[in-house]
């Protein structure tokens, strides 16, 4: 791996790291203008996630994309979907949907 591959993860990790820490530390997400309230933060803090999914999702299928094969992000996205439907757990889903992706990646590659 190269040295500028490790810096981008950790530059990537530390701003999801922060988008999650940050807001709960500070308590951003409830009381005045927060989360209970319905205000501007509550609707920012709500938007992050699926921005977050969204992101990660393109992420993960545009190196695949390019070479025309979309089988794992394609598989890891229906575990996601159907670990949530089953179970309603979104740590389930986000492990099933990791482990999936990561298998049928490794059988591709």
């Amino acid at each position: 791996m190269s040295g500028g591959v490790l810096v981008l993860a950790l530059i990537v990790g530390a701003a999801n790291w922060g988008f999650r820490y940050l807001p709960i530390r500070f308590g951003l997400g409830t009381g005045r203008d927060g989360a209970q309230d319905g205000g501007l933060m509550a609707r920012f803090l709500a938007a992050v996630g699926p921005a977050a999914i969204a992101t990660l999702f393109v992420a993960a299928a545009l190196p695949f994309a390019a070479g025309g094969d979309l089988a794992a992000p394609l598989a890891g996205s229906a575990a996601v979907v159907a670990v949530w439907c089953a179970a309603r757990s979104v740590v389930g889903a986000t492990l099933a949907g990791a482990v999936v992706y990561a298998a049928v990646f490794a059988l591709v590659t």
